[in-house]
């Protein structure tokens, strides 16, 4: 196992509902736990937490040892060098952010734990919050401070159980880049449990699919999302893609925004201008097939790409993943008329397009 990583065995039984996994996680990045709800996600994560104790367990963080039933080792929650951040962001009311964040700190070497205050603050965009209390906030400046606590006590792992279902979609859209940002830049497991594809998909390296207490599918995102869209949250409407691009221009006249991306120009129907970099994302029913380039069209989103993968449902649906020119992938979602008539297969080069203003600025 290498240094760092997760080896994590949780077999136990309550009335009706079973979990059985067995699985090695990376010591570095997003595993996010994906499901509907009664999955097992949340249960899987409270025995990594040491707050439900699986009869015949196991979990090793690197050359740590926090459980091991067959030997007798259980190490009790308090005592393992873990954070969590909840739905809930379970703030101190009567400690200001500062006092929360100084809160955090006891658990950790206060020299290392003062030394990375700064970067946390910075990096999570809290500074200017310390003096603030915690009902002033907004939901989303509460979860952002929930996190940085946590991180403060220079945890081995991350824990985080569904941190923005409770925020609206625009906190939720305001909290997701700084999630991105600590994804990219800790060196640290991340394990993120979601019900939410679009969470998933923009913030994890991988995904471990759990049905009914057991593993059903895991790998990238956008590889194991279609296959399992039955269990998705919102059926097709809840998948999305997100792509990297670099912001070009911005057309004053008309309002719109022009990003360069390898497979084609990608036109945004809004004003990025305090940006060199965008993730645009789409959904998948947002995002038509074509065999040759369409010339009169009003669509100004045409990325080219070829077939990888063809996930055909028993419904009307088919999810064909493309990987595009530059290496992105990329998931359409269309009829299995469409795909019948098309005669789409494996291997074959397609244009995938996607209308202006179907991109949501919110979320860039």
């Amino acid at each position: 196992m290498a240094d760092g990583a997760i080896a994590a065995r949780f077999r136990l039984a309550y009335r009706g509902f079973a979990l059985d996994v067995d699985l090695e996680l990376p010591g570095r990045g997003v595993t996010a736990l994906f499901g509907p709800s009664g999955s097992g996600k949340t249960t899987a994560l409270r025995c990594m937490a040491g707050l439900a104790r699986a009869p015949d367990g196991l979990l090793k963080i690197g050359g740590d040892v926090w459980q091991d039933e067959a030997r007798g080792v259980f190490v009790p929650t308090h005592r393992r060098a873990l954070g969590m951040v909840f739905q809930d962001a379970s703030l101190f009311s009567h400690l200001t952010v500062k006092g929360n964040l100084d809160y955090g700190m006891t658990r950790a070497r206060v020299a290392a734990a003062a030394a990375s205050r700064g970067a946390l603050c910075e990096m999570l965009d809290i500074a200017a919050l310390a003096e603030r209390w915690p009902e002033t906030l907004s939901g989303g400046e509460r979860q952002r401070v929930a996190i940085a606590r946590a991180l403060l006590t220079r945890p081995q792992l991350l824990l985080m159980d569904e941190p923005l279902a409770s925020l609206d979609v625009a906190r939720r859209l305001d909290v997701l880049p700084y999630l991105e940002r600590l994804r990219d830049e800790l060196d640290i497991p991340i394990i993120y449990v979601s019900h939410a594809p679009e969470e998933v998909t923009r913030i994890a390296d991988e995904a471990i699919v759990l049905d009914r207490g057991r593993v059903v599918a895991r790998g990238a995102p956008l590889d194991v999302l279609p296959g399992a869209s039955r269990l998705v949250e919102g059926g097709r409407f809840g998948l999305v893609n997100a792509l990297k691009a670099r912001v070009v221009a911005v057309d004053e006249a008309y309002g719109v925004t022009r990003l360069a991306h390898p497979a084609g120009e990608i036109l945004i129907a809004a004003r990025l201008t305090t940006q060199r970099e965008a993730r645009v994302v789409m959904r998948a029913t947002d995002v038509a097939l074509a065999m040759s380039e369409p010339r009169d069209t009003s669509v100004r989103t045409i990325l080219r790409g070829r077939i990888e993968k063809i996930d055909a449902t028993e419904s009307a649906l088919a999810f064909v993943t493309l990987t595009l020119v530059g290496g992105d992938r990329l998931v359409s979602a269309i009829t299995r008329l469409a795909l019948d008539e098309l005669r789409l297969t494996v291997g074959a080069d397609v244009f995938a397009l996607v209308k202006s203003v179907a991109l949501d600025e919110r979320g860039l």
